[in-house]
């Protein structure tokens, strides 16, 4: 099953409360792969992607399961990972997560991105905290919104202060 998941309001942006600091400190957001932090991005970019395949099956009564190696947690449970950390060279110094919940995904939606392959579930999330600085914790709805989205009117990759992961490191 293919997924997007879409940032904006990243709190490394021109005037926001904590953006000289997390510049300062070469903060970047990325995607959990097992235990790596990978598809990173500049805490300053103007809006950030992640596009990723994720394995999905039926089980019991019509439910659905997901994993593969973006997918953490039980099942019942399962989410994936946002990290936030500093980057020197190679090294990323992780400091916060935020976790994206798959049951906070609306069943339809679940299943028409499950049913379909012409379809992505889309996830769409502000990036900055309530804090001003990154977000952090479990993410639920309203502050994300999950939607599933014909395959070709998602955009898997755009200019590189704003495109994909793939534009930048992994």
């Amino acid at each position: 099953m293919r997924m997007r998941i879409e940032g904006y309001d990243l709190p490394g942006r021109a005037g926001a409360p904590q953006a000289e600091a997390l510049r300062l400190g070469n903060v970047h957001v990325g995607v959990q792969r097992r235990a790596d932090v990978v598809e990173r991005f500049p805490v300053s970019a103007e809006h950030v992607a992640w596009d990723l395949d994720v394995e999905a099956r039926e089980v019991t009564d019509g439910l659905l399961d997901v994993g593969g190696p973006w997918v953490h947690g039980r099942p019942g449970a399962r989410f994936l990972y946002l990290s936030w950390g500093a980057v020197t060279g190679d090294e990323f110094a992780g400091f916060r997560r935020a976790k994206l919940m798959f049951g906070d995904v609306p069943g339809p939606v679940l299943r028409s991105a499950f049913d379909d392959p012409a379809v992505v579930l889309v996830g769409r999330l502000g990036l900055t905290g309530p804090d001003g600085g990154p977000r952090c914790a479990r993410v639920r709805p309203p502050a994300i919104t999950w939607t599933a989205a014909p395959r070709d009117s998602v955009r898997e990759s755009d200019d590189a202060d704003s495109g994909t992961a793939a534009d930048h490191d992994r």
